[in-house]
């Protein structure tokens, strides 16, 4: 597990293997059985959602050898010259295949010389060449380079299928994971299968058991315990910002992230709100939290004279944003706590 990452280890090998992106891989499965692939494409999507691992499962299938296929880190490739070399190696014969493929990671760090260089390249591409761009950032894309692709926009992964993808790389590597361990970790990684798999990567090297319960993610990840979460939640649900704020205390002399701790929260409580509103999806959208946890959130939800509405939703938000630049990392939560009990 040590020699090589989770996320590379259990890359997806083809198209079957790619979860979450069915609309651009029927796509480009179509172009492929019609034989219409185009010459360049741009593939847009933030970070971990599998643009690359598609572009190389789509330049194989296009008949490109590992050798013809190239990838290209914009972030250090950025210059003009750097293009016009590109050009030069283009115009060369593939290695031993029938086509070439780069792939061009991160392309809106492109300079605006290198953009206006790539663009006289993609408007006469050779023939044998397969141009795939990948991005972050793609208002930072010029307009002229985009129109001479086919876009494809990457899905971030739901939570459900992070979660799933977390439990099927714990068993491959021998070990059992905890519904509400892989929930976590899902939740966690932000919508990045690569940032959830080094997630569990940390805690599958820290396991001495084989068995990845709540409490070793909690510890490996800086996450809150969740009776701190449901402490905050409760002095949030009756307006009293005494129990709140002793909680807040607690996970700081924890040592736990906040940024971590409000993301958690802030989940916990759309989960109340939805199954207020929306019990149906409320309750789907709790189904993988352990027992008590679902029943703590379900029978707040039912709370009558609860003080968790909308706006303690829109306080915590911003809170949320306001912990990365305070320099004070509990602060906000602390003043959205004290504006909320007023």
């Amino acid at each position: 597990m040590a020699e090589l990452a989770l996320y590379r280890k259990y890359r997806p090998a083809s198209f079957k293997d790619v979860v979450g992106q069915d609309h651009v891989v029927k796509a480009l499965q179509g172009a492929l059985k019609e034989g219409n692939a185009q010459h360049a494409y741009l593939f847009f999507g933030s970070r971990g959602t599998g643009k690359t691992s598609v572009a190389r499962i789509f330049g194989r299938e296009l008949g490109a050898s590992e050798a013809d296929i190239h990838e290209i880190d914009a972030a250090t490739y950025t210059g003009v010259d750097n293009i016009r070399a590109l050009r030069e190696e283009a115009a060369v014969m593939p290695f031993e295949s029938k086509v070439k493929v780069y792939i061009v990671d991160e392309v809106h760090m492109l300079s605006k010389g290198a953009f206006n260089a790539f663009l006289k390249l993609l408007e006469e591409p050779p023939s044998h060449v397969t141009f795939i761009l990948a991005t972050t950032e793609l208002e930072k894309v010029p307009d002229t380079i985009q129109s001479r692709c086919q876009v494809f926009t990457f899905k971030k992964p739901t939570a459900k299928a992070l979660a799933e993808t977390v439990t099927a790389v714990a068993k491959a590597e021998g070990f059992t994971i905890e519904k509400a361990s892989a929930e976590l970790i899902a939740l966690l990684a932000d919508g990045s299968f690569r940032d959830s798999q080094s997630i569990l990567q940390k805690i599958l090297s820290a396991s001495s058991d084989k068995k990845v319960s709540i409490e070793e993610v909690v510890l490996v990840t800086g996450a809150p315990r969740s009776e701190i979460i449901e402490r905050i939640i409760a002095g949030l649900n009756i307006g009293k910002a005494d129990g709140a704020l002793t909680a807040v205390g607690e996970a700081v002399k924890a040592a736990s992230d906040m940024a971590v701790l409000l993301m958690i929260l802030i989940d916990r409580v759309r989960m109340l709100l939805m199954l207020r509103y929306a019990p149906a999806l409320g309750a789907e959208m709790i189904a993988d939290l352990t027992d008590t946890d679902q029943k703590f959130l379900t029978d707040l939800a039912k709370d009558a004279a609860s003080k968790i509405n909308s706006e303690t939703l829109r306080k915590l938000l911003v809170a949320n944003i306001e912990t990365t630049r305070s320099p004070v990392p509990q602060l906000p939560l602390e003043l959205a706590i004290m504006e909320l009990a007023v």
